[in-house]
């Protein structure tokens, strides 16, 4: 089959102020086993401009293909973008069949098949293996119903569901199709040649508001020697200078975790390496991270979420204030720079926590920060705690963690945003902050800092025109549950869990 893979456009702030772009891992990762299943398989990235619509369905019609699949590592703010992107191909051609993956059809697969014709089959999970039998399917014109994990509407027009797909249980068994991508146009961290990858996937903390440890059903890991061996090949043969992890939380296991850094150190190549983790991680490995460095980690993520102790309990993070603290001080000894997200958004947050926020991000003394909103998905239990909450913001263009939808007890839209975008400014123009953009003593974590804090400053400045000019929020909007539907916690495990646990690890080792 001829299968054309689209990345649609993203909305998002994050998308498009920066001048970089980093390649679509979602649908790389798809087309690897579809290429050697012997499909012709091209790719669409429709960030890079960013396309029109009507580009990007003129360039879908040059190719003919019988299939079209879009999917977004965004999807709940990029969904109304890949709809519209789906309807335009229909209209154009209405014999291509077009698939939908990624983690907001998989569970609002029920209503993205009913509110639009335009979809013909949505894939629910891990994409790799479903999609591979799909496309065997309707190249061999069988029935879906024996394909797992994939929803569709069957021949009387009836919404279907197969059955749960199987989470992989061995991840170097599907290869990345790196091979439709040029390297040199993506890059990341000022200007570096960068890919995303991941070395596990899911999470086995208990975070009630993180709308991806369900749909990876469980926390596994790729071999840390050919994971390592993949990094340096991508150096050698398209000069990759930076890895941008998209897991979870890629120290989940201390024994995986230590293998890999050992296994990047004796492939001896210059490559950076950034991602996000817990501070409880840093701080059990406080005797290996000179190894992290070594290996070629430059930057932590660390979700530390809120510094309230309320709100921690509430979300069932599982953090404490000491060992956040205590983690970005160790990353510091070892030239590891920190950001620390803090979301904001809470229902009963009062000037006075915000303040006591603002004392606290300067007590951890981070590198730098990233300053979010509680935006709550139906299928995590903190949508049920948060149901009845009103929503100010009905675009979903604009639920991507960085713009406000949940309505606020004490403090008006206007009063939070200000606070944010003082704290931010307070916080990363602190004198000794400067003073490490300046001087930092690593010449390439000052290379770094600069290029930070140049996009922060061009995001600053566009968030706040956006918010004063640009955006309504609603005074009485509907409540969350009326708005998205009743929860879906209980379907939060998108897959079944592996029959085989290879490479899954104990988190405590």
């Amino acid at each position: 089959m001829k299968i054309v893979l689209i990345n649609p456009p993203h909305t998002a702030i994050g998308s498009r102020i920066p001048d970089d772009h980093l390649p679509p891992l979602g649908l790389l990762s798809v087309a690897g086993p579809l290429i050697d299943g012997g499909h012709d398989v091209s790719l669409i990235d429709a960030e890079f401009g960013p396309m029109t619509i009507v580009d990007i369905v003129n360039r879908i019609t040059a190719n003919g293909p019988d299939l079209v699949l879009i999917g977004h590592s965004g999807s709940t703010s990029a969904h109304p973008t890949a709809r519209a992107i789906a309807e335009a191909v229909k209209r154009s051609d209405p014999a291509i069949r077009i698939v939908y993956g990624g983690v907001f059809p998989t569970y609002h697969w029920r209503e993205v098949l009913a509110e639009t014709e335009a979809f013909d089959i949505l894939v629910r999970g891990e994409g790799e293996e479903t999609m591979r039998r799909l496309a065997e399917a309707l190249a061999a014109n069988r029935p879906l119903d024996a394909v797992a994990g994939i929803a569709y509407r069957d021949g009387d027009g009836e919404i279907q569901a197969t059955r749960p797909a199987q989470a992989i249980a061995d991840l170097d068994g599907y290869r990345i199709g790196w091979e439709l991508i040029d390297h040199a146009r993506y890059s990341y961290w000022g200007g570096k040649r960068a890919v995303v990858m991941q070395f596990s996937r899911g999470c086995p903390h208990l975070c009630n508001y993180c709308g991806q440890r369900g749909f990876w059903t469980r926390w596994r890991h790729r071999s840390p020697e050919l994971f390592a061996r993949e990094i340096a090949r991508l150096y050698r043969e398209q000069g990759v200078e930076l890895i941008n992890l998209a897991d979870e939380n890629p120290t989940s296991s201390r024994k995986a975790w230590l293998a890999f850094l050992e296994a990047m150190i004796a492939e001896n190549v210059p490559v950076q390496i950034v991602g996000s983790t817990r501070a409880d991680d840093i701080v059990r490995d406080a005797d290996i991270l000179h190894l992290y460095r070594k290996a070629g980690v430059v930057r932590w993520l660390l979700g530390m979420e809120n510094t309230d102790e309320a709100t921690l309990a509430l979300i069932k993070k599982g953090g404490a204030k000491t060992t956040d603290r205590e983690a970005i001080r160790l990353l510091r000894q070892h030239d590891i720079l920190s950001m620390a997200t803090w979301v904001v958004g809470f229902e009963e947050e009062k000037l006075s926590d915000l303040w006591r926020g603002f004392r606290q991000l300067l007590s951890y003394d981070p590198d730098q920060i990233q300053a979010l909103y509680v935006t709550p998905h139906r299928w995590t239990s903190f949508f049920r705690i948060a149901r009845d909450r009103q929503v100010i913001e009905t675009d979903i263009r604009k639920w991507d963690y960085k713009h406000q939808v949940l309505k606020m007890r004490y403090l008006h839209p206007l009063a939070l945003v200000a606070c944010v975008k003082l704290i931010e400014v307070a916080v990363q123009a602190r004198p000794k902050a400067l003073m490490r953009v300046l001087f930092h003593r690593d010449r390439e974590q000052r290379h770094s800092m600069r290029w930070y804090t140049e996009m922060g400053r061009r995001v600053w400045f566009h968030e706040v025109f956006e918010f004063l000019f640009r955006r309504r929020h609603l005074k009485n909007g509907p409540t969350l549950e009326n708005f998205w539907g009743a929860p879906q916690d209980a379907e939060e495990e998108s897959m079944l869990r592996p029959q085989r646990h290879l490479k899954s690890l104990d988190a405590a080792e």
